[in-house]
């Protein structure tokens, strides 16, 4: 099916005013996708504006007025969209919150942003959620969208989502000829950060920050076609690379959107799906990494051997394209048929590009990606930013780099080599937090707390978090994101950290693979417990044979010298993990600090 083409380099007021426009255009065309009795089925244009206008009028009716704040729970899936949307459209503005969230988290967000409104999915998130907006002064009502069992007797005015809808249809004020009225600096969203390092600080974000993403990610990524799009959203719509890159672009480009059912599902969802343009961030990448490789080396033979050539042939043919000689050339042109064919056809078979960003992307498996034919454009920004700040051109990708600058930004390095930015994506400030405000946004500058330099092609590559760097005793600075990566690229380990500030030298966190856990603990006769296993100095020593593979790659004072191996994996569930998959550095700190502190002696 062809669409019409899209729109994105139109200059919209607002996000509300470039959703009903391209609703004009794209009509009765499919829009959204979700999984219902096993199949996903679509729903148009249309049939989303509909709904958006009808609950934006049930906000309206239930007090929403312009400017004030609505908490939004949901997983991924139409309702989240057409929650944003309509919030908007009705005057205020979203407040995403994960839902990993406990509902202290809840309490904190709600009461901090003085929601009058919270929209949640099903029950099962509402039983944190509605305990956190019942203890709010200022929240006035709930909205449902599944139905939710009343154990306990609320503050807050409980409405089903059917319900507001259809109060919504009966109301025929016209909101939609109003958008336009909704100036580009106002506040769109308030977004959370996920607190890697700490209390969470509400960034607004306003309609001009995200327009300017949407235009520079166009721009950008220009060459990839950009037509018929197909995406599939599975990171959180809360964290604002997800809203802006994985919602409000797609919005632009008329594209499709399919919601996945959650990262377990993944792989099956993109065969379903057929993706053209997939968002992640890079411990999604690795963990594709270690299942494709895993799986090839089970089924061993020629099979594993010519997949292990096509990894070298097309990592030679990125990193040295005028190297190949006649035969090797003709050689990897066979191996797209019998293996990167296959591959492709793993994530069904359109992929255009993946776009990683959220945290830096081991050069390694973006090599790794490429050289199969899938390549891998880094991104790089913050939720502060908009959040992008620059991506890879697919014309010009260099996997250590995160890409040039977006169009329409100023970019500069400090003294100390941190990076600056300016332009429209800079945010508006912290809600209700002028001191923070201050001291991140200088005279217009945004310090992003990276570390970084624009190289002779103009990318921008980043060494490190200016407060993750690690300063040892005797004054060197180490990056601990680059070692922690390589240690993650061993088989035998799945996660690490590294630790050592004004320390001789660095000690480490180590998460054994579960796989090659489970393999081990077969082979040795051990109990296949990870907290028991963590003290047993048979698997120390089979750890320590990968550390020291990594160490050889490493100068001095980087080298591991010493580890401890964690009773568990780093999850979202026990805090040690964001919603995206970064590691929270502090609460891994305050939870294994006294055992790293024990290996200096």
């Amino acid at each position: 099916m062809t669409l019409p083409d899209h729109a994105a380099a139109q200059d919209w007021p607002n996000l509300v005013s470039m959703f009903f426009d391209q609703v004009e255009r794209m009509g009765e065309h499919p829009f959204l996708w979700a999984k219902r009795d096993g199949a996903y089925h679509p729903h148009s244009w249309r049939e989303v504006a509909t709904q958006v206008s009808e609950l934006a009028r049930g906000l309206r009716l239930r007090g929403v007025r312009d400017g004030e704040r609505v908490v939004l729970v949901s997983e991924n899936r139409p309702e989240w969209l057409i929650a944003d949307i309509a919030i908007m459209l009705a005057g205020g503005v979203t407040v995403p919150a994960y839902t990993t969230n406990t509902v202290d988290d809840h309490r904190h967000i709600i009461e901090h942003s003085g929601a009058v409104g919270v929209i949640v999915s099903t029950a099962k998130l509402a039983e944190k959620v509605l305990p956190a907006a019942h203890r709010s002064d200022a929240t006035r009502f709930a909205v449902t969208m599944e139905e939710v069992p009343i154990r306990q007797s609320l503050n807050v005015e409980l409405s089903a989502w059917k319900q507001v809808l259809a109060e919504g249809a009966a109301n025929h004020d016209n909101l939609i000829d109003d958008a336009d009225a909704i100036a580009s600096a106002d506040t769109a969203c308030i977004i959370y950060t996920s607190g890697t390092g700490g209390t969470p600080k509400g960034v607004m974000q306003s309609h001009a920050a995200l327009l300017h993403n949407i235009r520079g990610a166009t721009q950008v990524l220009a060459q990839l076609g950009l037509k018929n799009e197909v995406f599939l959203s599975f990171l959180p719509l809360s964290h604002s690379y997800e809203h802006t890159a994985g919602q409000f672009w797609p919005i632009a480009l008329g594209a499709q959107i399919y919601y996945a059912e959650g990262a377990e599902h993944l792989l099956a969802n993109m065969a379903e799906a057929k993706p053209t343009v997939v968002m992640a961030v890079p411990r999604l990448y690795e963990m594709m990494h270690a299942r494709i490789t895993r799986g090839v080396a089970k089924q061993g033979g020629l099979k594993e051997k010519l997949f292990n050539r096509a990894v070298a042939l097309g990592a030679k043919a990125y990193e040295r394209p005028d190297s190949l000689n006649i035969f090797e050339r003709l050689q990897n042109t066979v191996l797209d048929t019998l293996v990167r064919k296959k591959v492709k056809e793993r994530f069904g078979g359109r992929l255009k590009a993946f776009v990683s960003g959220g945290a830096p992307l081991n050069p390694d498996i973006g090599v790794f990606f490429t050289a199969l034919g899938l390549g891998i454009n880094q991104g790089y920004g913050q939720t502060e930013s908009g959040p992008v700040i620059s991506v890879n051109p697919c014309d010009r990708r260099k996997m250590h780099t995160v890409g040039v600058i977006f169009p329409d930004t100023e970019l500069k390095i400090a003294d100390d080599g941190e990076i600056l930015v300016k332009g429209p994506l800079v945010m508006k400030g912290y809600w209700r937090d002028e001191d923070n405000t201050r001291k991140t946004v200088v005279d217009g500058w945004l310090h992003t707390g990276d570390i970084g330099h624009v190289d002779e092609d103009g990318h921008l590559r980043i060494t490190d978090r200016k407060k993750d760097i690690i300063v040892n005793s005797g004054g060197d600075n180490v990056a601990p994101q680059r070692i922690e990566g390589l240690l993650t690229l061993e088989p035998e380990i799945s996660q690490a950290m590294v630790y050592g500030n004004r320390r001789p030298h660095l000690v480490g966190l180590i998460v054994p693979d579960g796989e090659w856990l489970l393999m081990w603990a077969r082979k040795t006769g051990k109990p296949l417990s990870l907290e028991t296993l963590s003290q047993d100095p048979d698997l120390h020593d089979a750890l320590a044979d990968a550390v020291k593979r990594v160490n050889t790659r490493l100068s001095n004072i980087e080298k591991v010298r010493k580890f401890i191996v964690a009773p568990e994996p780093f999850t979202i569930e026990n805090g040690q993990m964001t919603p995206t998959l970064k590691v929270r550095r502090h609460k891994l700190n305050e939870l294994y600090g006294p055992a790293l502190e024990d290996l200096y002696g």
